[in-house]
Parts: structure tokens; C-alpha cells; sequence
């Protein structure tokens, strides 16, 4: 079968990435992950600071950064990696629990769901088919996915600072905790909120999330002008709170969960125009645009590749879900045990700026300007910026 190597991917890696990071800060708080910490920032640089601060930035992508002006230009430490897909699914999931996606078992955006027999969205929680909530089939994340939160392995008190409308959602209360959840509705009111937590005086870690870079690059594109002016925004904003946190024993990382890419409506493959590889899958294609998983229909195995090799292999790379295991994109270490049930009989990875779409019936059809998920340097590579209030340089 279809098995190409391209030279220009850039595969996640599992000793400078965003899982290395998590590693390091659970490490100098007092606690562990499975992987190793960064060797750049070990934990002993971040311990014995009165308060550790984490933002992430969605869709903030290093190589994107390093194109603009202001203090996170110049205060980024280096290039880390994000995780496979690298998307917001799989990666704010490393964030709040400290593992790579092999353990905490996240794979994209859409994912089959074995255990319930269902099609899900895991960040929303709930069914693709109506969006219905999974709460209101009795489903509970912490039943779904068992996960345990960094938060609470941490000897200190913790903070999520988050946008109202996710802030206490059932996927951001399950991984969050015993951390102490705060919501905002504004840039400024996110820096307001950590900068009157950091003040407070007692010992903390606080994670915090800025999701409008992502929304406004999906919208418009990365290299859009909306895109330009929430980042001054951003940056603007990012100045004023470190002078105001200035003399807190505070030190701040700012990183994202994967970067992005601009792709054109002529670059979507959309499964309307393949009935014959339709035909073929048990289930609609699942994960990202950027990375699809495909359940076949059991004899099919043939059919599918062969397909695939006269329609689309020009424009899509193929692997069997065991290949993509065994390649260690997904991280080492032991398994989730629903993980290969959760990346399909066969991925399909697009090349260069292309997407793959296939629609269920009254979903809403549209096409992102901007895209992520994929192996290319600008959608694995998100930046390590390290501020420390007390030492303007």
C-alpha cells in the first residue's frame, strides 16, 4: 500500500516539545510526568519562584513569531514542538494533564468513541451528529476519559483562566480539577485576572489560554490583517501585565498548542466528489482536516487503497493506524488502551496546503482560510517565550 516519506514534514518530537515543557514545570512544582523535561529548561530553572505562569496562546506558531515585533519577539527562548495532530484537541489536553497524546488518548477534533458508540467532539463534548451534549446521554468526560489532571498532582494552589464560554464546560471542569477556575471576557480582563491572582500573595500556578489568535486565523487566515492586529493587541497587552506584575517573584512561559497554515478553497478535497472511497468507509472520515482517520468497511482493505493510490496520490499520504503508532508521532511510553481504536484502519495525511472534508447531513459546510493539524514546520513548530518580570532583560 501507499507509504510515502516526505522530506518536508517535520514529525513531532518528544524530548523539545510542548509535552518536554509540561515536564519541566510539573517537575519543578513538585511532581511528575512520564516524559523527560526540557533539557533547555530543566525544572531547577523554574523552581523557587513564588508563582509560575503558563499561557498559551492558541495557534500561535513559532515560525509565524518570528516575523512580527514586541516583547514576545524578543523574549522567545527557543522552538519547541508541538504533538501529532497538532491541534487543539490533542494538544491542551497535553497542557492540562502532562502527557503526550499515546496516554491521555485525544487524537483530533471529531474522534470515534468505541466505548459509546458514537462520533464525538472531546473539547465541546459532544456528539458530531445534532452536537448534542454527551452529558445529556449520561456521559461524564471523567467516564469517557479518565483522565487525571496535572492540577491535582501539584502541592500548590492552581489557577485555569479562561474565556467565559468554556471556562467551566464539561471538558475544561474535568481536566481542570482542583484548580480554581476564573472566567474573562477580554484580553485585558485575562491579564487583570492573572495579574490580581499573582498578587494575592499565597504560592501558585496558573494556566491561562487566549484562544482569539486561533478563531481569527481560521477565519481570515494567518497571514490575514485581523490576525496582525490581535497580535499587537496581544503583545500590547502582554507589556503592560508584566510591568504590573513587576516585583512578584513571578516568572511567565508563553507557548501555543500548534501553528498554522493558509490553505485555498481549490485545496479541499471533499468527499462529495469521491462516492467510490466513500463507499468504502464504515464510518465518516474522523480527526482533522489535516489529518483524517478512516474506518473501512471490513474486505474493503483493497478497495480503499487501491483508491486511494488512482484518485489521490498525488495529494494525500497514506498509512495504516499500527504504521503511525510505530513511528512514535504519538508519543512513547505505555498506550491509552483505546488509542488504536481511536486513529481508524488508515490515515490520511494531506500534502503540502491541502484538506480533506467530509460532511454529515445538516452539518454546516464551510471552509477554514487557515488550518493546522498537520506535520509541516509551521504547524508543528510553536514558540517558548520566557519572561521574568524582575529582569527587564
Amino acid at each position: 500500500m501507499p507509504d510515502r516519506t516526505d522530506p518536508i514534514l517535520a514529525p513531532p518530537d518528544y524530548q523539545r516539545g510542548i509535552v518536554n515543557l509540561m515536564a519541566s514545570i510539573a517537575g519543578a512544582l513538585g511532581a511528575s510526568t512520564p516524559h523527560p523535561p526540557l533539557a533547555t529548561l530543566p525544572p531547577a530553572a523554574l523552581a523557587g519562584r513564588r508563582h509560575l505562569v503558563l499561557l498559551v496562546v492558541d495557534g500561535l506558531g513559532h515560525d509565524w513569531l518570528l516575523g512580527r515585533t514586541g516583547v514576545l519577539r524578543d523574549q522567545l527562548r527557543e522552538r519547541l514542538s508541538s504533538v501529532f495532530p497538532s491541534t487543539t484537541a490533542s494538544a491542551i489536553p497535553t497542557f492540562m494533564t502532562g502527557l503526550a497524546p499515546a496516554q491521555h488518548g485525544l487524537t483530533g477534533w471529531h474522534m470515534y468513541f468505541r466505548e459509546i458508540g458514537a462520533i464525538g467532539a472531546p473539547l465541546p463534548f459532544r456528539a458530531r451528529l445534532g452536537r448534542q451534549p454527551l452529558a445529556q446521554a449520561g456521559v461524564t468526560p471523567a467516564s469517557l476519559l479518565g483522565l487525571t489532571p496535572l492540577f491535582d498532582r501539584l502541592p500548590r494552589p492552581c489557577h485555569v483562566v479562561a474565556p467565559h464560554a468554556i471556562v467551566h464546560s464539561d471538558f475544561n471542569v474535568a481536566l481542570s480539577g482542583r484548580a480554581r477556575r476564573h472566567g474573562y471576557g477580554s484580553l485585558e480582563e485575562m491579564f487583570a485576572t492573572v495579574a490580581a491572582l499573582l498578587r494575592d500573595g499565597a504560592a501558585s500556578y496558573i494556566y491561562a489560554y487566549w484562544p482569539e489568535l486561533d478563531s481569527l486565523a481560521h477565519a481570515h487566515g494567518v497571514a490575514s490583517p485581523e490576525v496582525a492586529r490581535a497580535f499587537a493587541a496581544l503583545d500590547t497587552g502582554y507589556t503592560a501585565f508584566l510591568d504590573a506584575i513587576a516585583g512578584s517573584d513571578s516568572l511567565v512561559l508563553v507557548t501555543a498548542d500548534h501553528g498554522f497554515i493558509d490553505t485555498p478553497a481549490a485545496d479541499c478535497i471533499d468527499l462529495d466528489d469521491h462516492p467510490g472511497l466513500r463507499e468504502t468507509l464504515l464510518l465518516p472520515l474522523c480527526g482533522e482536516p489535516r489529518v483524517a482517520y478512516a474506518y473501512v468497511r471490513a474486505g474493503w482493505e483493497r478497495r480503499f487503497e487501491a483508491y486511494v493510490a488512482a484518485h489521490l496520490a498525488d495529494r494525500v499520504d497514506l498509512y495504516r493506524g499500527e504504521a503511525v503508532l510505530a513511528r512514535g508521532w504519538l508519543g512513547p511510553g505505555a498506550a491509552h488502551p483505546a488509542l488504536a481504536a481511536r486513529l481508524g484502519d488508515y490515515i490520511l495525511i494531506p500534502r503540502g496546503r491541502a484538506i480533506l472534508r467530509d460532511w454529515l447531513p445538516g452539518e454546516q459546510r464551510h471552509v477554514h482560510a487557515g488550518v493546522h493539524g498537520g506535520l509541516s514546520p509551521a504547524e508543528m513548530g510553536v514558540p517558548l517565550v520566557v519572561s521574568d518580570p524582575a529582569d527587564p532583560d
